[in-house]
């Protein structure tokens, strides 16, 4: 008789044997992709109370500071622009290349010669009037004579330079960053021309060198 071989485990049996730990790991996975989840989900909500916290304390009426291109103006009037239709040029820029009557106008006379205007007089109506910075800038000079006014100078970022005379009740000083249409004094008379009565005197220079204003404003 042929003596029979104990019989093997099952296929079956020996399958499950070895995926015995499969399930256990996946469920291992998930409960750290569950509590990861969790743990970002609480670190998210800290911080974006944190930040509504950092933002109810604010003052809504602290001035925010936004920086800005000066070198993108442009030049505007010394003075308010309501002023325009009452402003009055008395003394032209001095141009060689300008007409008779124009030359005329920007011929100063003291101590009895000619001088030529490196500007423009400007007067509004004969009444004092507001001085503004006719650009962004820093003042690179005051003045104070009591001959002919007292002077600012004001700085630009583009290389343009302005200078305001004639002038009364400075409210600037060297060094200060001022912007544009910014009041820096009033319009006043000086003994230097008496003729004119109270005006403004207004400079421009363009990387040292001087130019009629009229180039940037549209004077009537």
């Amino acid at each position: 008789m042929r003596e029979e071989k104990p019989k093997s485990p099952s296929q079956k049996n020996k399958s499950s044997k070895k995926n015995n730990w499969f399930w256990p790991v996946l469920y291992s996975a998930i409960a750290v992709v569950f509590v990861g989840m969790i743990w970002g989900y609480n670190a998210f909500m800290k911080n974006d109370s944190t930040n509504q916290a950092d933002l109810a304390g604010k003052d809504p009426n602290d001035s925010v500071v936004v920086e800005t291109n000066a070198g993108k103006e442009t030049l505007k009037y010394p003075f308010a622009e309501t002023l325009l239709d009452d402003a009055v040029i008395l003394h032209e820029y001095y141009d060689a290349g300008a007409d008779e009557e124009m030359r005329e106008s920007a011929l100063l006379v003291f101590d009895q010669k000619y001088v030529t205007n490196s500007g423009l007089c400007i007067s509004v109506a004969g009444e004092p009037f507001e001085v503004v910075a006719a650009m962004s800038g820093k003042v690179k000079e005051v003045i104070n004579d009591p001959f002919k006014g007292s002077e600012v100078t004001i700085t630009h970022s583009d290389g343009m330079e302005t200078t305001y005379g004639s002038l009364t009740g400075i409210l600037v000083k060297p060094d200060q960053e001022v912007v544009q249409g910014q009041p820096i004094a009033t319009a006043t008379e000086n003994e230097w021309n008496p003729e004119a009565g109270i005006y403004l005197h207004f400079e421009v220079k363009q990387d040292g060198v001087t130019k009629n204003p009229r180039t940037y404003l549209g004077f009537q």
